[in-house]
């Protein structure tokens, strides 16, 4: 089943290639969507995917990179399935 869900990640993570990561990760499970950096210091991302694959990229952003210090990670439901044709990084 096709799931789509918003992530909010909190701590150390700008600055440590969670941006870049997370698309390698999200390519490697065959996730569509996108992530960004907040103004407020967070990352914000969307994963579109088979359910088991978007569940394997929430776990992984539980810890991010190795220079990440992830504090929190919150999860909703996004609205939308939209047809992303890939996973991209947003400015």
């Amino acid at each position: 089943m096709i799931v789509a869900k918003h992530v909010l990640i909190s701590g150390r993570v700008q600055g440590v290639w969670f941006r870049a990561t997370t698309k390698e990760k999200a390519e490697e499970y065959n996730i569509k969507g996108w992530v960004r950096n907040t103004s407020d210091g967070k990352v914000e991302a969307v994963f579109i995917g088979e359910e088991e694959d978007v569940e394997k990229m929430i776990q992984w952003c539980h810890h991010g990179p190795p220079l990440a210090r992830v504090e929190k990670v919150e999860v909703s439901s996004y609205p939308s399935t939209e047809d992303f044709k890939d996973f991209t990084i947003r400015y």
